[in-house]
């Protein structure tokens, strides 16, 4: 297949995408208005006679605008999936880039808070929240099947395998994508409303079942919960106080730093304050977990942009050092940030 060169692959591109839009026969003038070409409408009219004659386009009637050719689409569906591909493993090598760089920091975070403070400490992995729909690619697997990968805020990527009855074409694949993407880019999912999937379904036509089950998709990528991961250091630093050296309370202490469920309920509880930036000090009874009644724990959460969220925390007895805790955590909470943007800088 010929290639083309740029002025003309936005010129078919224009005609594909007006032509999916309206089904109408598309002409220069409309291209004229559609494309940021700048070109006027005989030099248009010139390429797209260009185009007709390489096969790309056609014209259905004289004196009619042109609509793609079989083989105009097929240039069109392949240099979109090239594109996306290229951007889904772009964004798959970052995100793994991303993940190994962020355990070593954190790691070695609560690992000098340990040491710092004398007292058992944890941090979580930031977890994206209110994901937000960034883009959604269909293609086809066999004749039954296609795969919908969804890309949430923060370069989160899922795989969905849907089942169709019929196997659906390039032609009405492109539509769907273009459909979906025009909808949904830039959504929660609580923007995403019945009147705004009823309507997609209509214009999704005799695949309306397929637009159904890319949103359920979706919205389990965008709700699904990561399982979270905590990273703790200090643990032995329990021994050194005699309140918690009790045999069973240092059992049952570090047995929640071992098994982590119940850090799990402490963080999840933090986060959940969408108001809660800054630091909280629970003593006694009032911390969320049962097994630290006998304790004292300081929380902060911090935040590394694109809504990514942790929480640090130190736990100790009552009588710890409340204003030494509280200046370390603040102090951490800028340098986390920092030490974060400098290793994205600098890889």
């Amino acid at each position: 297949m010929q290639s083309l060169d740029d002025r003309k692959m936005k010129i078919l591109q224009a005609i594909i995408r007006n032509y999916l839009e309206t089904g109408e026969p598309v002409g220069s003038r409309t291209i004229s208005k559609y494309t940021d070409l700048n070109l006027s409408s005989a030099t248009i009219r010139n390429e797209m006679a260009d185009l007709e004659e390489l096969g790309y386009i056609l014209q259905p009637h004289t004196s009619a605008g042109r609509i793609p050719s079989d083989k105009g689409y097929r240039l069109y569906v392949d240099r979109m999936m090239e594109e996306k591909e290229r951007e889904v493993e772009e964004l798959k090598e970052l995100l793994l880039e991303k993940e190994d760089k962020m355990e070593h920091l954190l790691k070695q975070v609560a690992k000098v808070l340990a040491q710092n403070t004398n007292y058992a400490t944890m941090i979580s992995a930031p977890q994206t929240q209110r994901n937000k729909l960034k883009f959604i690619q269909l293609s086809r697997v066999d004749a039954h099947q296609i795969l919908a990968v969804i890309v949430t805020e923060g370069n989160i990527i899922k795989n969905s395998i849907l089942r169709v009855e019929e196997e659906l074409d390039d032609e009405t694949l492109l539509k769907l994508n273009i459909l979906l993407n025009t909808h949904l880019n830039g959504l929660t999912i609580s923007e995403i409303n019945l009147g705004m999937i009823t309507a997609m379904k209509m214009q999704a036509g005799i695949h309306s079942s397929i637009v159904g089950n890319v949103i359920d998709a979706v919205a389990e990528s965008i709700k699904a919960e990561e399982d979270l991961e905590i990273y703790t250091s200090g643990t032995n630093n329990i021994f050194k106080y005699p309140e918690l050296a009790d045999n069973q309370k240092a059992s049952e202490l570090i047995n929640m730093f071992e098994e982590k469920q119940l850090l799990n309920s402490l963080v999840e509880e933090t986060l959940a304050d969408e108001s809660n930036t800054g630091i909280q000090v629970y003593i006694g009874d009032e911390t969320p977990v049962q097994t630290m009644k006998d304790c004292s724990v300081v929380t902060a959460t911090y935040e590394l942009g694109e809504g990514m969220k942790g929480t640090i925390g130190i736990i100790g007895p009552k009588r710890m050092d409340y204003d030494k805790v509280v200046g370390t955590l603040k102090t951490l909470m800028h340098q986390l940030d920092d030490l974060y943007n400098k290793r994205e800088r600098d890889p």
